[in-house]
């Protein structure tokens, strides 16, 4: 046992024996939730802040605490409420501000969490998270030009910032790469913080003269290389630099483009892959631009995409060449996506969107998505309320190899073994040659956790999945040589 967790072992039987003689006092109970969950002894902590909210509902540390702690395991609708509450009984405490900035930004609400950074950054301009969050939230909305002094502030000053750890011992040393800007994929919550004591390094602020701490591995966590190609080279740099074994190297993470994959992914037998390639803006307010398209393969209708952006936003359907420069000045950024459109519709006239997560080699069905529209995701298709779209996908989950016919299985592997990435994730459909029709594979691929009241096999096919990423970390950080530092 560590001498820190000794000492908080003795704090906790110090607070234990004050409660007995005062059994109602609630900043007594607050100081036992707390050196629970320093303690790693998540579960009792989580009750212990329930407890004191029992009591004063407005209490701002446990409010604050339990917010993260949910916000941590994945349940962001109670980790939202907990935060929300917060900022509304303390309306002045940056932190909550921060928290629940954070929370909308990893939600894709960009423009409230800005609204809550900005306030944070206010109350205390010092706070280098809130510039960081600040930073981050106008980069999603494309004001570089503004986020640039808060992220010269929040992360030039730290470059590399150790996380939490609650667990006894030194735990295992581990070193996460991100960036300060777009492309993070949030694992978060598959790293138990009672095993893993994790720095955080942002590639962009590291350069070679940056110390790095000791480690036993190093985890890549930068996923996008549209939005965060400098970022992966930097990343590259600071493995390399490293020399410990590094989880999703950056050097394949860079050439997992869109454009990129669907040049060789093409090349893969049972796969298509929708022609893609980038044009600049002003290519598509000339005269001619529909026709160049239509010599280079790529007829209407056809797709438009804003590099560097997920989830269906800035990504349109072009349906006749008189629509291409409207369409495209409506997207932002200085290039634009071409992609291929290719009809998935299956009998029904339904497409059916399959992701499945390929994590250490191994390929895990993740959902199905069954909608009428060209766009689907799983968040927006119409899963809930339709049986027979729920028993395809239930179908799907159970045996995916029985769903999607060897020659497809095959060729999800043939992609595997092209991206070469310890976690990664294939969205695609099937067409009616029994082809995968690959949208996309890189390592931006989320998985969530599992909603409350979720039907038993999506949880049991996250469940899968959860833990094949808990293996993945076990066996990539368990090393025998001496730390890297």
């Amino acid at each position: 046992m560590s001498q820190q967790r000794r000492t908080l072992e003795r704090a906790l039987k110090d607070v234990d024996g004050r409660l007995r003689n005062h059994p109602g006092a609630v900043e007594l109970k607050f100081e036992r939730a707390r050196l629970l969950e320093r303690l790693g002894r998540v579960d009792e902590a989580r009750l212990g802040y329930v407890e004191i909210l029992g009591r004063d509902a407005g209490h701002f540390g446990a409010l604050n605490n339990l917010g993260m702690l949910l916000f941590q395991a994945g349940m962001r609708d109670d980790a939202f409420t907990c935060f929300n509450a917060a900022v509304a009984k303390h309306p002045r405490n940056p932190l909550g501000r921060a928290n629940l900035g954070l929370l909308l930004l990893r939600g894709g609400d960009a423009q409230r969490a800005r609204e809550q950074y900005e306030i944070a950054v206010e109350l205390d301009p010092e706070n280098a998270e809130s510039r960081r969050g600040l930073a981050l939230a106008l980069q999603a909305l494309g004001e570089d030009e503004r986020a640039a002094p808060h992220a010269q502030a929040g992360f030039a000053r730290q470059p590399v910032m150790k996380l939490p750890y609650r667990g006894s011992g030194t735990g295992t040393r581990l070193l996460a790469i991100v960036s300060a800007g777009p492309g993070n994929v949030p694992l978060e919550r598959f790293i138990d913080d009672r095993v893993y004591a994790v720095s955080k390094a942002v590639a962009e602020y590291c350069d070679e003269s940056t110390p790095l701490p000791e480690h036993e591995a190093v985890l890549n966590l930068i996923g996008d290389a549209d939005a965060a190609g400098d970022a992966l080279e930097a990343a590259l740099k600071i493995a390399q630099r490293s020399g410990a074994p590094t989880i999703n190297d950056p050097a394949m993470v860079l050439a997992t483009g869109r454009a990129a994959n669907s040049a060789r992914l093409a090349t893969i037998a049972g796969v298509v892959a929708p022609k893609t390639f980038a044009m600049r803006r002003a290519f598509f307010e000339r005269d001619g631009a529909a026709a160049e398209l239509l010599q280079r393969g790529v007829t209407f209708p056809l797709l438009l995409r804003s590099p560097g952006f997920h989830t269906g936003r800035n990504f349109e359907l072009v349906e006749r060449r008189e629509a291409l420069a409207t369409i495209a000045a409506s997207l932002p950024g200085d290039e634009l996506l071409v992609i291929e459109y290719v009809d998935t519709r299956g009998f029904d006239g339904n497409v059916r969107k399959y992701r499945v997560m390929l994590v250490g080699g191994r390929a895990y069905p993740l959902h199905l998505a069954v909608a009428p529209q060209w766009k689907v995701h799983y968040f927006s298709a119409d899963m809930e309320r339709n049986p027979q779209h729920r028993a395809q996908e239930e179908a799907f989950l159970h045996d995916m190899h029985a769903t999607l016919g060897a020659p497809a299985i095959a060729a999800i592997e043939r992609i595997g073994a092209t991206l070469n990435l310890d976690y990664a994730g294939i969205d695609f459909a099937i067409d009616a040659s029994g082809n995968v029709v690959a949208f996309e594979a890189n390592a931006t691929m989320i998985v969530p956790a599992a909603a409350p009241g979720a039907p038993q096999y999506r949880q049991t096919a996250i469940g899968r999945i959860e833990q094949a990423v808990h293996d993945l970390l076990a066996a990539r950080t368990a090393v025998t040589r001496s730390p890297r530092s």
